[in-house]
């Protein structure tokens, strides 16, 4: 394993551990003069796994990633690419009435 792929390879693995259909994960690393960017895609129903509660599960993958890429004296940001026939919907906008009765 290259100095290089660490990043990619250690997202590679924690993201097939905690999703269902760990062969539909793909991870590309690009490299360019903002530094390098870790791209991940995983199957449709994985993504709620894969974001966690709130981003909670992706800001920690981030933030790992942050720190595998300062050791090495690089920027490595993540980003996950929404599947074709997501589930996730847009909040449905509440009216004042609405907002105000939750008070």
């Amino acid at each position: 394993m290259t100095e290089s792929s660490k990043d990619r390879d250690f997202v590679e693995y924690v993201v097939k551990q905690i999703v269902s259909n760990p062969d539909a994960v793909k991870v590309e690393r690009k490299i360019d003069e903002m530094g390098v960017l870790i791209t991940l895609d995983v199957d449709p129903s994985d993504m709620g796994m894969v974001i966690g509660r709130e981003g909670a599960t992706a800001k920690a993958l981030r933030t790992l990633l942050r720190i595998i890429g300062a050791k090495n004296n690089a920027r490595v940001n993540l980003k996950i690419n929404e599947p074709e026939g997501s589930e996730r919907k847009a909040p449905e906008p509440k009216s004042i009435d609405d907002v105000v009765g939750d008070l």
